[in-house]
């Protein structure tokens, strides 16, 4: 993991600058600079567009009842993208522009999910919708099963009916 981060610090900043290079001479330095400013400002805002919808996204699924998985990796997608935008450099600014792109974020989403699903395991997750009250809290025990999964049995204490508003 230490060896592709750093790979990835030194071989971006070296494309970047051979980027910089080559296109300045091509177009001459004020319009490269133009555009690193244009693409940094277009960048944020399209970011913060991108970012409210996925916001209202989340809201909605909360609303629902659902977790609001794909609107937070969305969310965790459009920062990034925003953070490579606002980052200096036309590879940057290509990758930031991708992610902000639905249909690309939609398949990069999509990998991810497979990667954590891969990565985890979700036991009980079709009780997770419905949380509901069940009386007083009592301990409870944890047990880990033969294939080493920990068990845990909850009792939710306080729900959003209970509170009083």
């Amino acid at each position: 993991m230490f060896a592709r981060l750093f790979l990835l610090f030194i071989t971006v900043p070296l494309i970047e600058l051979f980027l910089f290079l080559v296109i300045g001479q091509k177009i001459g330095i004020l319009p490269t600079f133009g555009i690193i400013l244009l693409t940094g400002v277009l960048g944020a805002t399209l970011a913060r567009s991108q970012g409210l919808k996925v916001l209202a996204k989340y809201q909605q699924s909360i609303a629902q009842g659902k977790l609001p998985h794909e609107a937070v990796i969305d969310g965790l997608l459009i920062l990034i993208a925003g953070a490579l935008l606002l980052t200096p450099g036309f590879l940057t600014d290509t990758m930031g522009f991708l992610l902000l792109t639905p249909a690309v974020r939609q398949v990069v989403r999509g990998r991810l999910e497979a990667s954590l699903r891969d990565r985890f395991r979700v036991v009980g997750a079709t009780q997770a919708a419905g949380f509901s009250s069940a009386g007083p809290a009592r301990p409870r025990q944890a047990t880990v099963g033969r294939d080493g999964v920990i068990n845990v049995e909850a009792v939710v204490v306080e729900s959003h009916a209970d509170r009083a508003d």
